[in-house]
């Protein structure tokens, strides 16, 4: 029987900040923990919506239009192609869904390599 993640347990694992690290998948989506803190690179992906749930601390997604700040429980859709770059004041951890094989960045050639833990 496979055992459900504790994603508390899976975050204590890892200090490094802008680090996605895989802790399942679905339907070829990666599920990712990542802790966060300061301002990540502008980027946009042309091909996939981003998908943010804080589940601790705060994080703001700026947009080039205008900005979105979650707390704990909250989410936000970035949606594909709009160029945006998340920010958290304090560190914060986020629970990301992206189709596999995403690269953080946007870019491949920038990109973080995802590690499974």
């Amino acid at each position: 029987m496979i055992p459900a993640v504790n994603l508390a347990e899976k975050l204590s694992q890892f200090s490094e900040h802008w680090s996605p690290k895989i802790v399942g998948g679905f339907n070829g989506h990666d599920l990712m923990v990542v802790k966060a803190k300061g301002e990540f690179v502008w980027h946009s992906h042309p091909d996939t919506d981003d998908f943010f749930l804080v589940l601790k601390g705060r994080l703001r997604i700026e947009m080039r239009d205008g900005s979105v700040t979650m707390g704990p429980g909250e989410l936000f859709v970035v949606p594909k192609g709009v160029e945006h770059r998340p920010v958290a004041e304090e560190e914060t951890e986020i629970l990301i869904i992206e189709p596999a094989g995403t690269p953080n960045t946007g870019d491949p050639e920038t990109a973080v390599t995802k590690k499974s833990i």
